[in-house]
């Protein structure tokens, strides 16, 4: 093997373990479902929490979803912060209780959610479950979230979804198929083995110590990924529970869509950089399966990436491989793309053929390279403060 196969080698190893987290999440989310089981009797007490800024024309739906779901004790709480809109007036109209906030300097969805928890130490739930205001959650989804954070004493994920509206183009079909990947197919394939899954932003339930001592007043661009994290490190990772739905819709104009993707894709890459080392690590030093399991799946990077990287390894390797470089290399970039390739035609098969064709999903190349400078983008200009995503 050439010297420069060597490198190339290591490199091809390295996307092999992505490929390889992806593969086999995907193959156990088609093993028989693993209930979660929650308990009968009177449920626990509980508060919603819901940051808000200037979501006027669209919380009144999200708070009509939730209001029949709750019982007496509960609480709704909804944070309208940095708000010059009526969204404060809207949240009280619909019978939530709401605390309003004002600071330039310190904006985001995390210092929203810290001053909403400070707002509820004077009274604290046993359960908090944390609802983003553009969702709309599905029934029994409160009393899902709420007995089985409460029975297992850790933060709980619902199902989310986000879905396109109108006729969609392939980019946005592909989009919500990558998004049905990531937020359930993956999640419910560990679930089947009784492995945690990352947080997702919205529909999330945590038990009161949880979340109360958890650092959430940051501007962190994904604070959900990260408070993930944190929880996993300390040796509370989050359960998936797939009975409890909560939807949403991408934005309608293509700037807004574009800076909410931007957001995502370079908050879930720098966290990768981060937080792997630090989550793999501490599993490592206790022997901790689930918080290993948790990085490993941390570390697949968004799919559009995978494949744009594979392709170029497979690539670059072909053309080593041609002037004898070594076949090792290439082997092992081939594997990895298979692996890649079977997983999302599986994926597809069993949850996406509803919102995307087969003819559709093999015009991914043109998607791929269209994110291209999103990616460089993440080296060069790298998004790093929180940016409301604009809707109509």
């Amino acid at each position: 093997m050439s010297a420069l196969a060597w490198p190339l080698g290591l490199f091809a190893v390295l996307l092999l373990v992505p490929a390889l987290v992806l593969f086999v999440q995907v193959v156990l989310a088609w093993l028989p479902a693993r209930r979660l089981v929650a308990l009968a009797g009177r449920r626990p007490p509980l508060a919603v929490l819901m940051p808000a800024h200037n979501e006027a024309a669209v919380i009144a739906g999200t708070l009509a979803s939730i209001v029949p779901q709750l019982q007496a004790g509960d609480r709704l709480l909804v944070v309208a912060d940095n708000c010059d809109d009526d969204t404060a007036r809207i949240a009280r109209d619909a019978g939530a209780e709401v605390i309003e906030r004002q600071n330039a300097q310190q904006r985001g969805k995390g210092y929203a959610l810290d001053f909403g928890v400070r707002h509820l130490e004077s009274a604290p739930p046993d359960v908090v479950i944390i609802v983003d205001a553009d969702c709309r959650i599905g029934p029994e989804a409160i009393d899902w979230l709420t007995r089985i954070s409460h029975q297992s004493e850790r933060p709980v994920q619902a199902l989310y979804l986000m879905g396109t509206v109108g006729n969609a183009g392939f980019r946005q079909q592909f989009a919500e198929f990558a998004w049905r990947v990531k937020n359930w197919v993956r999640p419910l394939g560990y679930h089947r083995l009784g492995l945690p899954c990352q947080l997702m932003g919205t529909g999330m339930a945590f038990p009161w110590v949880s979340i109360r001592d958890a650092k959430l007043a940051n501007a962190n661009i994904v604070e959900d990924m990260k408070l993930g994290v944190d929880l996993a490190v300390s040796g509370k990772p989050a359960l998936f529970c797939p009975e409890a739905h909560v939807s949403s819709t991408f934005p309608e104009t293509a700037s807004a869509e574009q800076s909410q993707r931007t957001r995502w894709e370079h908050g879930h890459l720098e966290v990768i950089l981060k937080e792997f080392p630090r989550l793999f690590g501490r599993g490592m030093l206790r022997g901790d399966i689930r918080a290993m399991a948790l990085a490993l799946d941390l570390a697949v990077p968004p799919l559009a990436l995978l494949v744009l990287s594979l392709s170029g390894m497979c690539a670059t390797t072909g053309v080593v491989a041609s002037i004898g470089g070594g076949m090792f290399p290439l082997l092992v970039a081939g594997l990895a793309m298979a692996l890649v390739g079977v997983a999302v035609f599986l994926a597809w098969l069993g949850w996406g053929r509803a919102v995307i064709s087969l003819s559709t999903l093999l015009s991914v190349p043109f998607y791929v390279l269209a994110k291209i400078p999103l990616y460089i983008r993440f080296w060069t200009r790298r998004q790093k403060e929180w940016v409301r995503t604009e809707r109509d």
